[in-house]
């Protein structure tokens, strides 16, 4: 079985790979991999199966000798961020993200913040499989009380001095890992705040809230007249704007305008900029006329985080809203990302709708289509539709079908120039995928 997805692991909490059964086997896999005397921190969003995922992990790890640091409800950046403050040799962080609350998972960081390689994520699952036996030593568990308030003065001074009080801003934190964060952060900043998805749960995360259900953030930052407004995911890696008038601004702007900054101020990143492969070719010819080098990666945020390594980028992101700063943090961080998009607009004067509105993009068209049981792609009339249709937009535009790493989905995109065509392109392939095998 494959554990990894395309970012951690991920499932219906109480199954699977999920089931307590599973989370002993996962829990000594990671105790193994650690090795006795080593350190783990973990983190987790407001999921109501969040308090037991931890404690059978932690009573795998202590049986290996690992001592354990719970950071409680805490970002997943923040968790990433005190892997290193703690000196650990691997963070864990539970959460399935957008997902709805009773899908959970574990997402795992090396001892410097990153994600975990493909190397270090095979060799734990070859250790799941083979179910390593305890080391007859003890590890301690104890509880990091201020992880929320160490990590939000981390990002309040990435801003430095910027006073963000002309500012009535919008915060919707997705009832998740972010509700006693970034609203907290502008109000320290001097901002008028007004809140969606504050008041979690355990089962209300993603509900109608947050960075992939936009309208409710819509329509407060309408209802309000907010300046500007930003949703955090359930686990705030992510990050969504809505300008003053109403409009969504996804991470290809929200790259875009970061880039920009940067070129300005003469920063490495005005030599290149990294996204996925589902980034609006709108993104790549912006990047050309701007004399920016522009580098796809496979969707995921750590595939993303390698890229800029190797290349020396210090922006990058997902249309999706994971958005990568490496000067200040070395995964998707949603509230760090809102923090500095919020001291663009005061340093330009600018109303949101002018500012983040970056460059034209090409017309897109992406869907989802959930299935069960056999894998559609696999089917020869789903290839056939998909070879047809590549065929049609020869020149004047690009399709891209993928299956979901976290979810029984396959995502359908096409985009070019002409916005009818496109869209009876995806129709097209999603009616085929939906059709009886």
């Amino acid at each position: 079985m494959s554990f990894f997805g395309t970012d951690g692991i991920r499932g219906r909490a109480g199954e699977g790979k999920l089931s307590d059964a599973g989370l002993d086997r996962m829990g000594a896999a990671i105790g193994a991999f650690v090795g006795a005397g080593g350190r783990v921190v973990i983190g987790r969003d407001t999921r109501e199966s969040g308090p037991n995922i931890q404690s059978r992990l932690q009573a795998q790890l202590i049986q290996f000798g690992v001592d354990v640091i719970r950071l409680g409800v805490v970002p997943t950046p923040a968790t990433a961020w005190l892997t290193g403050q703690h000196k650990a040799k691997l963070g864990i962080m539970i959460t399935a993200s957008h997902n709805p609350w009773h899908d959970n998972g574990v997402k795992l960081f090396s001892p410097d913040g990153q994600k975990l390689s493909d190397a270090d994520q095979t060799a734990l699952e070859r250790l799941i499989e083979t179910t390593p036996a305890p080391s007859g030593e003890n590890g301690a568990v104890k509880d990091d009380n201020k992880a929320a308030e160490a990590y939000l003065s981390h990002i309040l001074s990435a801003l430095g001095t910027n006073d963000l009080s002309t500012l009535k801003v919008a915060v919707d934190a997705a009832n998740g890992a972010g509700h006693s964060i970034l609203a907290k952060a502008f109000e320290q900043l001097g901002s008028d705040v007004v809140s969606v998805g504050a008041h979690p749960d355990g089962k209300n995360i993603n509900a109608g809230v947050g960075s992939t259900a936009p309208d409710a953030l819509i329509d407060k930052v309408i209802e309000t007249g907010a300046d500007v407004g930003f949703a955090l995911d359930g686990d705030a890696d992510r990050i969504l704007a809505v300008t003053g008038s109403g409009k969504p601004i996804d991470g290809d702007q929200i790259i875009a305008r970061l880039a920009l900054d940067a070129k300005a101020n003469g920063g490495v990143a005005a030599k290149a900029l990294v996204s996925t492969v589902m980034a609006n070719l709108g993104l790549e010819n912006w990047c050309a006329a701007e004399g920016l080098a522009f580098h796809r990666t496979p969707v995921g945020d750590r595939h993303v985080a390698k890229t800029m390594r190797d290349i020396g980028a210090t922006i990058g992101g997902e249309p999706s809203g994971h958005i990568l700063i490496t000067d200040y943090a070395t995964t998707g961080d949603g509230c760090l990302t809102a923090l500095m998009l919020a001291a663009s607009l005061v340093r330009a004067g600018a109303d949101s709708d002018t500012h983040f509105r970056v460059f034209a993009p090409v017309p897109q068209n992406l869907k989802s289509v959930r299935f069960t049981g056999e894998k559609p792609l696999h089917r020869p009339a789903v290839k056939a539709v998909i070879a047809a249709q590549n065929d049609r937009l020869a020149g004047t535009g690009r399709i891209l079908v993928r299956a979901s790493g976290t979810e029984p989905v396959i995502r359908v995109m096409a985009e070019g120039d002409d916005e009818v065509i496109i869209s009876d392109v995806v129709e097209k392939i999603c009616d085929v995928i939906q059709a009886p095998a």
